[in-house]
């Protein structure tokens, strides 16, 4: 059984298709921008926002019968880009054979500032609902939260769904949005960096956030047909910190080994390794000694998170769209923000592009409460 993609969207403030998000990428725009007093916060942040006006406008222009006065900019992220998404495939969304999953780590959390929240809309299962009826889908429709994984997690699901044979397509949707409480969050960790973010680099200093929506969607073919495959995915937790990645990189490399063995290729296979590589003092040395553990080393690596900014649920699927895209034409995109390498293992990161024959890929996600997440993809006739 093959499970293949079918169809795709990236919403971003580079972009609202994937084609225009990799045309930024590849000519190296980044949409990290330092604010001062943002949501009046008592410090400066370097993040990414989508843009009000044109989201509401391609929404209204987009999304058949519905005014942007109803829906938190969370829901419209999530309409617009399964929308898109879906107009770019012959499938039946209403039909009880597919299935709609939603990755978000936050929700509309932002409705908690409201004097009366309603607390049941803020939940991402909420949104999961609404979604599901807006395109007339019976099924009750899959929810993941699970922290910085979530959008990874989520195709890992659909591939477990589609093999299980339960259904015949899913349709994946990642998204978040920033908030004063998200932002405050994160710096309540000391994880933020008011610079923009450099993976790998010795003189890294924090993560910057960033807001978008990606969809995928997969359809179990039968046929070997051309394009993108998910062959394996892993989901570990390796219990370590509520916060803190394992100084070791154990989740991270049982997650490697796991689907190297299971898709059946080699390191000599991959183009690159697609990381989470979020700049923070600890994730990128944990990425680098699972990477070496798993004997990946060989392997390039890089990190789009010099481009958006950590997109949160988001991150699993709009990282992986651009990854396939840049190897269909042969490339393994800079990462963005790079100088010298500051990690303890050695790590072929790059700040140029690299150019490369193959086709297959890792993408590898970590979070907090120890989860961890890998996928091998692989592109054929491509």
């Amino acid at each position: 059984m093959i499970i293949r993609k079918i169809a795709e969207n990236i919403v971003s403030p580079l972009g609202f298709t994937t084609e225009e998000n990799f045309a930024s990428v590849m000519a190296g725009r980044t949409a990290l921008r330092r604010y001062y007093s943002l949501w009046d916060l008592p410090f400066s942040c370097f993040v990414s926002l989508i843009p009000d006006e044109r989201l509401d406008a391609e929404f209204e222009a987009q999304v058949p019968c519905f005014t942007t006065a109803v829906y938190t900019k969370f829901e419209k992220c999530v309409l617009l880009s399964a929308t898109k998404a879906l107009k770019q495939c012959e499938l039946d969304a209403a039909s009880d054979r597919v299935v709609f999953i939603l990755s978000s780590t936050k929700g509309n959390v932002s409705l908690l500032s409201d004097e009366n929240p309603d607390i049941e809309r803020v939940t991402p299962a909420h949104t999961a609902q609404l979604v599901a009826r807006h395109f007339h889908n019976p099924n009750i429709p899959i929810t993941v939260s699970n922290a910085c994984i979530s959008g990874l997690c989520a195709q890992i699901e659909a591939y477990r769904c589609l093999m299980s044979g339960q259904y015949n397509a899913a349709v994946v949707i990642g998204a978040d949005v920033l908030s004063p409480f998200i932002v405050a969050g994160f710096q309540s960790l000391k994880a933020l960096s008011d610079e923009q973010c450099r993976p790998f680099s010795a003189n890294r200093k924090g993560l910057n956030l960033g807001e978008a929506a990606a969809t995928v969607v997969y359809s179990v073919d039968d046929d070997a047909a051309d394009g993108w495959r998910m062959l394996a995915g892993a989901v570990r937790n390796d219990a370590n910190h509520i916060s803190g990645p394992s100084r070791t990189g154990e989740g991270s490399y049982q997650t490697l080994t796991a689907v190297i063995r299971d898709s059946g290729l080699s390191t000599n296979d991959l183009a690159c390794l697609n990381v989470h590589g979020t700049s923070t003092l600890y994730n990128d040395e944990m990425e680098s000694i699972a990477i070496n553990r798993a004997g990946l080393n060989p392997v390039p690596v890089n990190a789009m998170k010099g481009y958006y900014g950590h997109t949160l649920g988001a991150a699993g699927i709009l990282e992986t769209l651009l990854t396939m895209r840049a190897l269909e034409d042969g490339i393994v995109p800079a990462t963005r923000g790079f100088d010298e390498l500051g990690v303890s293992n050695p790590v072929l990161v790059s700040s140029e592009s690299l150019d490369t024959q193959k086709r297959a890929f890792v993408k590898l996600l970590s979070g907090f409460g120890g989860c961890n997440a890998a996928a091998v993809f692989k592109g054929y006739g491509l």
